[in-house]
């Protein structure tokens, strides 16, 4: 199972870097794959550390992938690193070791600390659609225009009837950067995002 994810790191400097990603986790053993050219591939070989954040808060994934990375954090307890301040759970993680790939690495954590910071208030479907909306603005660049209007269009169901103001802020986001694409393809592609998720 994948799981959708935060996960943050930082450089060997110490500034915190964000991003949404999906992971997997079995027994403690937790495996990031960044795609290359990757500051999360970066800052885990500099650091042998990553922090993986549980949040219902999807303004963040749907920021990151629209340009905005920058959102508050605290320090973790047993590795080197930072997690969400608002986060409902974290992992913190050690580097076990890296399968090598040119485009997508496989970073082997090991769970050296697993904590509960919030209280989970249950599921909601615009949170999930606005989860599959940052993965399609993600891949705006791959997929035919009227594959994404058709998701788009789908998706908006569960934001009109179920959305509150963190996922309305969320999906506006997402959806201001599908028309940036549309309006100015070369130049919105460039600046979209940096790690798909």
């Amino acid at each position: 199972m994948i799981y959708e994810t935060v996960v943050t790191t930082i450089t060997s400097e110490g500034k915190p870097h964000i991003a949404p990603m999906g992971v997997r986790e079995t027994d403690g053993t937790f495996l990031l794959m960044p795609f290359l050219p990757s500051a999360t591939y970066d800052n885990v070989i500099s650091t042998g550390c990553a922090v993986v954040n549980f949040t219902t808060d999807v303004r963040v994934f749907a920021g990151c992938v629209t340009g905005r990375r920058e959102w508050p954090t605290v320090a973790v307890d047993r590795v080197r690193g930072v997690r969400l301040a608002d986060t409902l759970a974290h992992a913190e993680l050690r580097l076990a070791s890296v399968h090598v790939d040119a485009q997508r690495p496989t970073l082997v954590m090991e769970c050296v600390a697993r904590c509960n910071d919030a209280p989970f208030a249950g599921l909601n479907r615009a949170q999930a659609a606005v989860i599959e909306g940052a993965v399609l603005v993600s891949r705006l660049a791959m997929l035919p225009r009227e594959k994404i209007e058709a998701e788009v269009a789908y998706l908006s169901i569960a934001i009109d009837k179920t959305a509150g103001p963190r996922e309305q802020q969320a999906w506006q986001w997402l959806m201001d950067a599908v028309n940036d694409f549309f309006a100015r393809p070369a130049v919105a592609a460039r600046v979209l995002n940096e790690e798909a998720i």
